[in-house]
């Protein structure tokens, strides 16, 4: 990845050099152990840094106050801050990080921890005394995190842990020769799915919760709004350990309380919430997964509008989300551009049913280079049970489309960030074609939106790319009509190849007089 140069201009970028330098830590390791077995050590080893940062933070804060006492738990867990015992504080370990008993110390303070604190119980790693881990590296690695801050108040405002994880998961994905696909979303597509559903108050799910982000920023958004913690209700699943526990750390980090399951489960073949209708849904599946199982679920009853290819389960993931949604439900997630179109293995079948059932509220089209870990150019599915549900304009046998694609600012010179007010821009194009109140009044706009019918939508064989509707964008004019402009354009055109025929006589005079006569090419 390329050396960020600038931070991100809304407030979702980490300092200069952070990811790079957590990964040199990471890799640390690398000759020693396998990628997917080093994975564990160093998130594990973060979420301890990050814990650490935020107590010593709120240690310092009460220990200026003379008449509280900085070994008050209760301090603590007030503020949603882990109580972290003694021997497990940071620098209680890196002061030992050169020690061969090294391993064991983090051990028992990952014990101690979830001893201290019931909702880490089973998600923090307890194997550092193992003898295959090389305490010297170890050590180094303790060493190298500990000149980085994880847990403060402006990294925890930043879902810094979560970054860290989008970062590395990238990196340990290709290290074990995986592809793109499975990542952490970035937070300004989270946020603009979060502007775009309003999840208010009710039930919301995340069928592949990954690290949580989802509903972090569903909470920030309700608190935002005048709402409480604790008005939605969190419903989650995620079929990889390491990204489970974090998501675990994640929540329990912020205070949230959230159904993710007792364990990390196959959402296809382990449905933890089989009888869940969901008034919200979110969700950045994997994209173009040809691995998951589908030829063993070919009579599932989630498949109402056809069965999916067994090659790819994108439209297994679009299925199962319409099967969870709640009567007036609304559904925001990400897919692969190639969901829009490919009419490959049925799947263009199944897109036209779910277009001729009246689903299909709005499509948009995302700029490249908005995520880390993957080149796939991806788009935005918003699937409404209800159009017409009593609060909006009926907007029965119409999409929305946009196209967001021009969009986005260069924060580095491979990755690209939507500002706030660019999420704004899109969400309340949105809001007012929906038709809700304060939103405003909605019209196309060539180049960037088109509300179309279901019939325009046939006629472009169910394609859903957004390109396909919305045209070119309107040139901007001066007002000076046509006929005019191309006159005074030629004029000046003539009198500049006149100028151009005296230049080029004045210049072949200069050089015969200098002894120079240019010689016609052979």
């Amino acid at each position: 990845m390329a050396k960020r140069k600038t931070a991100s201009k809304n407030g979702n970028g980490a300092n200069l050099g952070f990811e790079e330098k957590l990964w040199a830590a990471a890799d640390k390791l690398r000759g020693h152990m396998d990628a997917a077995e080093y994975k564990h050590v160093v998130l594990g080893i973060v979420f301890l840094k990050y814990i650490s940062d935020a107590f010593q933070e709120r240690y310092e804060q009460v220990r200026q106050d003379k008449y509280a006492d900085p070994e008050d738990r209760d301090e603590y867990t007030a503020e949603n801050i882990f109580w972290v015992p003694k021997p497990a504080r940071w620098d209680q370990l890196q002061a030992n990080a050169k020690q061969p008993t090294i391993g064991k110390l983090i051990d028992d303070a990952m014990v101690a921890i979830e001893k201290e604190n019931p909702v880490l119980k089973g998600v923090l790693s307890k194997d550092y005394a193992r003898p295959s881990l090389d305490k010297q590296r170890l050590g180094e690695l303790i060493d190298l995190i500990g000149t980085i801050g994880l847990g403060d108040a402006e990294s925890r405002s930043k879902d810094v842990l979560g970054r860290v994880y989008e970062y590395f998961l990238g990196k340990f994905a290709n290290a074990e020769g995986k592809g793109g696909g499975e990542f952490y979303t970035p937070q300004c597509v989270v946020k603009l799915l979060v502007e775009m559903i309003e999840p208010y108050k009710g039930r919301i799910y995340d069928p592949c919760c990954g690290s949580g982000g989802m509903f972090v920023q569903s909470e920030k958004f309700v608190l935002a709004h005048g709402g409480r913690v604790g008005d939605l209700s969190i419903y989650g699943q995620e079929s990889n350990n390491t990204t489970w526990r974090l998501c675990k750390m994640n929540l329990a980090i912020r205070g949230i309380e959230g159904n993710i399951g007792l364990h990390n489960a196959d959402t296809f073949h382990n449905d933890l919430h089989k009888d869940l209708k969901a008034d919200f849904l979110l969700a950045n599946p994997p994209f173009n997964v040809s691995d998951w199982g589908g030829d063993r679920l070919r009579e599932d009853a989630r498949w109402k509008y056809g069965t999916p290819p067994a090659g790819n389960a994108n439209f297994g993931w679009v299925q199962h989300m319409i099967h969870h949604l709640a009567p007036s439900g609304i559904a925001g997630f990400v897919l692969a551009n190639g969901s829009m179109s490919s009419n490959q293995s049925g799947e263009g079948d199944i897109r036209r049913q779910i277009i001729e059932a009246d689903l299909v509220d709005c499509m948009i089209a995302l700029p490249g280079q908005l995520f880390y870990t993957t080149q796939i150019p991806a788009c935005l599915w918003f699937l409404a049970r209800n159009k017409k549900n009593g609060k909006f304009r009926d907007r029965r046998s119409e999409t929305l489309f946009i196209d967001a694609r021009k969009l986005g600012t260069l924060v580095d010179r491979t990755h690209r960030e939507l500002t706030d007010e660019q999420l704004a821009r899109i969400a309340k194009t949105y809001h007012a074609w929906r038709g809700e109140k304060g939103a405003g009044k909605y019209a196309d706009v060539p180049g960037f939106c088109k509300s179309a019918t279901t019939e325009e939508i046939a006629s472009h064989g169910h394609v859903l790319t957004p390109g396909r509707y919305v045209g070119a964008e309107e040139a901007e004019t001066d007002g000076e009509p046509f006929d005019e402009k191309m006159q005074r354009l030629t004029n000046t055109l003539a009198a500049q190849f006149k100028e151009s025929s005296r230049l080029e006589k004045t210049i072949l005079k200069n050089l015969a007089s200098l002894g120079f006569t240019p010689q016609e090419p052979s």
